[in-house]
């Protein structure tokens, strides 16, 4: 028998494969991954939370500086709202003063400004403040004022 190898009697063969200490060491690395990977995905869930959270106020304070002049009248105050799914907003309105005092515009300015609140916790408390100009004749104020609403002009087109 050429070629053959002679039969192994009392001689163990090794078997390949891996060590405890290579196995416990490749379990260590997974579990530091998968530590961080969940601490990646934590963080990404409190980031889109807390975005979902800006993006409704900031809609809520835009809605509200739409309706000065509309819903809210367009003279110098402060109005709050009942609280929005945890959102409390309030929207301050104070004349606007050009800088040449001389000179007198044919239209009143007034500053508005809608502000939203809101914050899960006592400690951490989130704001949004957006500020806006709205112009209104002397008129529309008088007319406003008493109680009416100022006519819309017609723009020639069926609404």
């Amino acid at each position: 028998m050429l070629g053959a190898s002679p039969p192994s009697y009392g001689r163990v063969k090794r078997q390949g494969g891996f060590t405890l200490l290579e196995v416990v060491v490749a379990f260590s690395i997974l579990a530091l991954s998968l530590g961080i990977l969940i601490e990646i995905f934590s963080r990404a869930l409190v980031t889109t939370a807390l975005s979902r959270d800006y993006s409704r106020a900031v809609t809520l304070a835009q809605a509200r500086l739409a309706d000065a002049g509309i819903d809210i009248p367009l003279e110098a105050g402060s109005y709050g709202g009942e609280p929005e799914d945890g959102f409390t907003w309030q929207v301050s309105i104070q004349p606007y003063a050009f800088g040449d005092p001389s000179w007198k515009p044919a239209f009143d300015a007034f500053l508005v400004t809608s502000s939203v609140s809101w914050g899960r916790r006592a400690e951490e408390p989130r704001r949004v403040s957006l500020s806006t100009l709205r112009l209104a004749s002397s008129s529309d104020l008088l007319g406003a004022s008493a109680g009416e609403k100022p006519e819309r002009e017609s723009s020639g087109r069926d609404e």
